[in-house]
């Protein structure tokens, strides 16, 4: 499968119930739940971005 074929990965920062943020992994239409509990948004935002990379080294 080509890179071309295969969805697109978004990351958006999402602030919890409890006032923590998290990350959430979007795949074309398959969402992954939010991961972590960040204390800030900029530390959700940089961990979102270090998955993200992850993902697509692999692909």
């Amino acid at each position: 499968m080509s890179n071309d074929s295969k969805p697109e990965i978004q990351v958006t920062i999402e602030k919890l119930r409890n006032g923590r943020w998290a990350f959430v992994l979007k795949r074309g239409t398959v969402v992954y739940p939010a991961h972590g509990q960040f204390t800030s948004q900029l530390a959700a935002h940089a961990a979102g971005q270090a998955a993200l990379k992850a993902l697509e080294n692999n692909r």
